[in-house]
């Protein structure tokens, strides 16, 4: 068993999972959208995305690919959350929250992107 494998395998899925669990729930309701897991999502990302560089194949660059657009939009409703419940006077509004859902949503499709390739580079392996 590759240990470095299981490691890149482990963390592509954690992202996904914290992804999906800030993004499941009413889109408009702050209290189902908890900003810890949220940030933890964000985290496990960027490590996943440092996992990903030094692959010099094509589906390497699908994977940095995809893991590169699911950090930007969890950047961006990160940085949008913080704008939001710190900044704007109107505070964490549903109209907020949807939009911060939407765009870990976005984030979230990225991620099941890369657990496909995962799931598919892994198949296609044949041992020697």
């Amino acid at each position: 068993m590759n240990l470095e494998k299981v490691v890149f395998g482990f963390f592509v899925t954690l992202a996904a999972t914290l992804n999906f669990g800030f993004f499941i729930g009413d889109i408009s309701d702050p209290q189902l959208h908890n900003e810890y897991e949220l940030f933890a999502a964000v985290v496990v990302n960027l490590i996943a995305t440092v996992l990903k560089f030094g692959d010099r194949t094509q589906i390497g660059a699908v994977h940095l690919a995809t893991s590169l657009v699911a950090d930007l939009q969890l950047i961006a409703a990160t940085v949008f959350w913080v704008f939001a419940a710190h900044v704007s006077s109107a505070g964490l509004t549903a109209g907020a929250t949807a939009s911060i859902v939407s765009l870990s949503g976005g984030a979230l499709l990225a991620n099941v992107v890369s657990l496909v390739l995962l799931v598919i580079e892994t198949s296609s392996f044949r041992r020697s």
